[in-house]
């Protein structure tokens, strides 16, 4: 079984497109949803987290891990690969940074995310360390409780976005990580507000992609998952607004187990 987490139903975006490329495949989910957002915690509390969640999901089977959160990906991914040196994990840092690098064309790249994942530096370490490019990161702490309670159409979202997004006009950016796995969901929204020119990364293809070379590499790997195509979805805390969200996410109704 495939295991992915979030602190909310963000990460339900990486779920999608592994539901999508790796459809025999078995997958439980867990949003932490009584705990989000993440990114303005401690870092001692997202790792706290962060091994609570997959704790979690390797109780329910989950052989192979996916870190569907860009803070818990940048302050807890060393500590989760220490604690399960046997379990494959997968961060959702690492494709994003290697898809903007592969799509600019002037060497001038956009980070948004989490307060958390934008003071812990990880996009620019890694961009930097990879090609010599313009890194200009912005903290947008708001996007997640606002995704989170659904106010995806709300006017107060659109104001925010354009007070958080406008900085970047100024730095001739051509391309625009969505540092975070809840902004896809709010794509269209932060497209009005930094131009059409601007191609916008988020991790979920190409994490979900490289996840299935890796296996296709890896057969002793694929051989503990199960493959019936089950898919189980669980939240700390089951509001309206979370199953109006997650069943926009996935293009369809799902059925959430609360624990």
């Amino acid at each position: 079984m495939i295991g992915i987490f979030d602190s909310g139903v963000g990460g339900l975006t990486v779920a999608k497109e592994c539901l999508r490329q790796l459809p025999e495949y078995d997958l439980v989910y867990f949003g932490d949803t009584a705990r989000t957002p993440y990114g303005n915690k401690s870092r001692d509390a997202i790792i706290k987290y962060a091994l609570e969640d997959a704790d979690f999901l390797i109780k329910k089977g989950a052989k192979l891990l996916i870190v569907a959160c860009n803070t818990v990906s940048a302050l807890a991914y060393d500590v989760l690969k220490e604690k399960y040196p046997n379990v494959p994990i997968f961060e959702v840092i690492t494709p994003a940074v290697n898809e903007a690098l592969a799509g600019t064309k002037n060497h001038r790249i956009g980070v948004i995310g989490t307060r958390a994942t934008v003071q812990s530096g990880i996009y620019e370490r890694k961009l930097k360390e990879a090609k010599d490019v313009f890194v200009e990161s912005r903290a947008c702490p708001l996007f997640v409780p606002l995704i989170e309670e659904n106010w995806i159409k709300h006017p107060e979202l659109k104001i925010i976005a354009r007070r958080y997004l406008s900085a970047f006009r100024d730095h001739n950016i051509d391309t625009l990580i969505l540092g975070c796995t809840h902004y896809p969901l709010i794509k269209d929204v932060i497209a009005q507000r930094i131009g059409k020119r601007v191609r916008m990364v988020d991790s979920a293809t190409a994490l979900a992609g490289k996840i299935k070379k890796y296996l296709e590499a890896n057969p002793e790997i694929a051989g503990k998952l199960g493959k019936t195509g089950n898919s189980e979805f669980y939240v700390s805390d089951l509001t309206e607004q979370c199953q109006c969200i997650a069943n926009r996410a996935l293009g369809k109704n799902i059925k959430f187990h609360q624990v």
